[in-house]
């Protein structure tokens, strides 16, 4: 398997070459959990790997909760299914949670106040009401619970963590929060050996060809925990080494498509989900991708499985103005392939494209 395959094989097991389900939800589904911090670039991360998707579509799923805002993976904001939503919760946050507890401490945020903060929360929210961020610092306020600086972020993301909160549908251009309870149909919990297996399969096949190490990152899985996930669910899986590096995917599909290019988001999944991104970036470009390591992704230009410029957007009435910033492997677009995805994005925001 040469380097150039294992980009080109990543476009297809992430639907993004070659997409074949007309379902936001089915989608997010596939690939396990879509970072979603930056909520806007999130909604065309799922939208490309879509057929047919608009904003209007991904977020009409959002809105109906057949896909879920939460904090599951990592400590950050993901999109995830409702069936999937509590046992990955369960398995993956109280790792994240003990490492996070110096940072709790530095803003006073123990034990004691997220109980109370939980009790404030619950009774602003129950009845399926949907509250933005401001709102409920407001009540945390009320309740005597400071909420300035980061200790309402936190709070917030803790209780979402612990099950308690999740995201809601927008309000405008603010995010809201609800009770997950009320949001998500109750779901049976797995068993940890289960939810390792179901876990590790959901992330090979659909991010595939892909290491244990890169699966440790993803997941932020101790490194015999992602072991034990990939050994239970190996047999389902191909397996191939290149480098003295075991590479593990869903059995390999043709790589039709996956030389075309593709305008990917900021954090996607492409990019975001390996340790290693050396398959699909050349380290030399690794600052034009996050200016100054300062952990904010770019949106990124694909073409053939590699990672070759940053493109930016500027949105006006009715249009969308879109721009490309490539490296020294760019080369020469072709007019009609801008063209092409240019009118796919325009489809998408609903506006009309110009390069």
């Amino acid at each position: 398997m040469s380097q150039e395959r294992i980009g080109q094989q990543r476009l297809i097991s992430q639907h993004v070459a070659r997409p074949n389900s007309d379902d936001p939800a089915e989608t997010v589904r596939r690939l396990g959990a879509v970072q979603a911090q930056d909520y806007l670039g999130a909604l065309w991360a799922v939208g490309l790997r879509t057929l047919g998707a608009t904003e209007r579509s991904v977020e009409r799923a959002l809105a109906e909760a057949r896909i879920v805002r939460t904090w599951p993976i990592r400590g950050t904001i993901h999109f995830v299914t409702p069936e999937d939503a509590r046992w990955m919760l369960a398995l993956l946050t109280p790792r994240v949670v003990r490492l996070g507890q110096a940072r709790l401490r530095g803003l006073d945020i123990d034990a004691a106040t997220l109980a109370a903060s939980e009790g404030v929360l619950s009774r602003a929210l129950e009845g399926g009401r949907q509250l933005t961020r401001p709102e409920l610092y407001a009540e945390l306020e009320r309740a005597g619970i400071a909420a300035g600086g980061q200790r309402g972020l936190h709070i917030l993301g803790q209780l979402s963590m612990a099950g308690v909160l999740c995201f809601g549908a927008r309000a405008g251009k603010q995010p809201t929060f609800t009770l997950l309870d009320e949001w998500v149909p109750a779901a049976p919990p797995l068993p940890r050996d289960e939810a390792l297996a179901s876990l590790a399969l959901r992330y090979f096949s659909s991010h595939g060809p892909a290491t244990l190490h890169d699966f440790v990152w993803w997941a932020g899985l101790t490194v015999s925990d992602a072991r034990a996930g990939l050994a239970a669910a190996a047999e389902q899986l191909a397996h191939t080494t290149r480098d003295g590096r075991d590479y593990y995917a869903a059995p390999q599909r043709a790589a039709d498509g996956a030389d075309d290019l593709f305008l990917l988001p900021p954090f996607d999944e492409f990019l975001m989900a390996y340790r290693d991104r050396t398959a699909v970036l050349d380290p030399a470009h690794a600052d034009k991708i996050v200016p100054g390591a300062n952990g904010i992704f770019n949106p990124i230009v694909v073409i053939g499985g590699r990672v070759v410029g940053t493109w930016r957007r500027e949105l006006k009435p009715g249009r969308v103005a879109l721009s490309v910033s490539g490296f020294g492997e760019l080369g020469t677009l072709d007019p009609e392939e801008l063209e092409a995805v240019g009118a796919r994005y325009g489809h998408f925001l609903g506006a009309q494209p110009a390069w």
